[in-house]
């Protein structure tokens, strides 16, 4: 599933996203790196359905990620939109992103993309597929070939990193860095629990 919508185009807030890079996380006890990965919370609860809905999370934080969930009604999944190509309304992502960064980094890893959209966390749980939520997600006029999909390790997880759920149109130029998971040293003085 996550492959097929790059390519696919995500508009908001005056802005409109062609889809370059995502990332899959699979539910329940399949994928340690979902946050769905013990079942439902308050937070995850939208991880379990319905299709077509966003789920927002704060990470680090810092910054709003986005994903799109994907699985039939109870079982969780969802795929991260990482990074993509402003196509429409580039002034107003370069107003929310910065007046010096460059066109090709103004959607670029999956804090910039929602940045350049505007997506709040009010986008959580709403959907992106009916025109009724801040978010609509519509597809391309004709598919991404395969031949034209790289795939790889996921960026910045601790579990499951080495899984190849990244999927990203080979040699695009708005394609995000990979950076793998790097644990934190602990400081020296740290007290034991």
């Amino acid at each position: 599933m996550a492959q097929t919508l790059l390519g696919w185009e995500i508009t908001a807030g005056g802005v409109r996203v062609r889809l370059t890079e995502v990332e899959a996380y699979a539910g329940t006890g399949e994928d340690p790196a979902s946050h769905a990965h013990r079942g439902p919370t308050p937070r995850t609860k939208v991880m379990f359905g319905p299709a077509g809905h966003a789920y927002t999370y704060f990470v680090f934080g810092v910054h709003w990620c986005l994903n799109i969930v994907c699985a039939p009604e109870g079982e969780a999944s969802a795929v991260l939109l990482r990074a993509g190509e402003v196509v429409e309304g580039v002034d107003i992502a370069r107003k929310r992103r910065g007046e010096n960064v460059p066109d090709r980094d103004l959607a670029r890893g999956p804090a910039r993309l929602v940045v350049a959209l505007g997506v709040t966390a009010s986008a959580n749980g709403t959907s992106m597929l009916d025109g009724e939520g801040p978010l609509l997600l519509t597809p391309p006029p004709r598919p991404v070939p395969r031949s034209a999909i790289s795939a790889g390790p996921r960026v910045g997880v601790a579990a499951a990193h080495d899984v190849p759920w990244r999927f990203w149109i080979t040699g695009d130029a708005t394609v995000s860095s990979y950076r793998r998971h790097t644990p934190r040293r602990r400081a020296a003085n740290a007290v034991e629990d």
